[in-house]
C-alpha cells in the first residue's frame, strides 16, 4: 500500500512552496489581486505537483538506473498510481482554476497544463526542454493575470484580461528566464557539468535580478540581491567544481530560491508586504528540502 510519505516524495511536495508566488507575482503586475486569487495560487500548486507525479512515471526506467532511490523504481509507489495521481491531479487544477477565474482563468490554464505534460513525456530530454520548461513557469505567472486588472484601472481600447496579461508579461518573461537556468543545470544532476554552462546560467541569473528590481525600491532591491546572492553563489561553485553533487545543490538553491525572486516582482508592482510573505517561502523551502528532495 502506497504510504502518503511516498506521494508527497512522488511530488516533491515541499516545492510546491516555489509554485504560489508565480499567481501572485502575475496577479500583483495587473493589478488584479483579489479574492480569486488564492485559489489561482492553489490550482498553480496542483498542477505542479501533476506535473512532478508525470516527471517520474516518464522517467521510471531511467531512474531504475540512475535514481533507484526515488518511489516508482524502489517499489513504493505503483507506476499505474503515478500515472493515476498525475492525471487526477491535473483534472483537479483545471477544476479550481475554472471555478475561480472563469473562462479567462480556464484559457491559461489548458494550455499550462499541456506544457507542463508535454515537457515530461515529450521535450524533457531534447535540445527544447529548458524552453519548455520555461514556458511552464510563465505561463503559471500569467494564470494570476488571467482575470483581469481590478475594476477602474487600465485604459479603455483592450478587455481587462489582455491588459492584465500584457501588464504581467515582464514578470512572466522574468520567472521564465530564471526557469531555464535551472532546468539547463538539471540536466547535468548525473554527469556533471561543463564549465561553460555555469558561465551561461550565472549570466542569466544576473540578468534576471537586475529585471526583478525595477525602479529603485529598497524591498524588490534587498529581494533581488537574497536571490542573487544565494543562486549565484550556488553557481559559483559549480563553476570551481562541476561535479554532479554541485550541480544538484545549484539546482536545489534555484528551486528553492525562486520565492526570493517573486517576491520581488510582487513588491515592485507595490505589493511590498505581500512580496516580503511571498520571500519568506525561500528558507522554509530549504529547511524543507533537507527532508524531501526538490529535484
Amino acid at each position: 500500500m502506497t504510504r502518503l510519505a511516498d506521494l508527497a516524495e512522488l511530488v516533491r511536495a515541499p516545492a510546491a512552496l516555489s509554485v504560489p508566488g508565480d499567481v501572485l507575482s502575475g496577479a500583483a503586475a495587473a493589478g488584479a489581486l483579489d479574492r480569486r486569487t488564492p485559489a489561482l495560487a492553489g490550482a498553480s500548486v496542483l498542477l505542479y505537483w501533476a506535473g512532478m507525479a508525470a516527471n517520474d512515471w516518464a522517467d521510471r526506467r531511467l531512474d531504475a538506473v540512475e535514481r533507484p532511490e526515488r518511489p516508482i523504481p524502489s517499489g513504493r509507489v505503483h507506476p499505474a498510481a503515478a500515472l493515476g495521481v498525475a492525471a487526477g491531479l491535473t483534472a483537479a487544477g483545471l477544476a479550481v482554476a475554472g471555478a475561480a477565474g472563469g473562462r479567462r482563468a480556464t484559457a491559461v490554464a489548458v494550455p499550462l497544463a499541456a506544457t507542463i505534460w508535454g515537457y515530461d513525456l515529450l521535450a524533457k530530454n531534447t535540445a527544447a526542454g529548458p524552453a519548455v520548461m520555461a514556458a511552464c513557469r510563465g505561463l503559471d505567472v500569467l494564470l494570476g493575470a488571467s482575470v483581469g486588472p481590478a475594476r477602474g484601472r487600465g485604459g479603455r481600447d483592450a478587455p481587462p484580461a489582455a491588459r492584465g496579461l500584457v501588464r504581467a508579461l515582464p514578470a512572466a518573461l522574468t520567472v521564465a528566464a530564471h526557469t531555464w537556468t535551472v532546468t539547463a543545470l538539471s540536466r547535468r544532476e548525473v554527469s556533471g557539468a561543463d564549465r561553460r554552462l555555469p558561465r551561461a546560467t550565472l549570466a542569466g541569473t544576473a540578468l534576471v535580478a537586475a529585471t526583478a528590481l525595477g525602479r529603485p525600491d529598497l524591498v524588490p532591491m534587498a529581494l533581488a540581491a537574497g536571490y542573487a546572492g544565494r543562486y549565484g553563489a550556488a553557481q559559483a561553485r559549480v563553476l570551481a567544481d562541476p561535479s554532479p553533487a554541485r550541480v544538484r545543490a545549484a539546482v536545489g538553491a534555484g528551486i528553492t530560491g525562486l520565492p526570493a525572486l517573486q517576491g520581488a516582482l510582487t513588491a515592485r508592482a507595490g505589493a511590498r508586504l505581500l512580496g516580503l510573505a511571498v520571500a519568506t517561502a525561500a528558507p522554509l523551502g530549504r529547511r524543507l528540502a533537507r527532508l524531501i528532495s526538490p529535484t
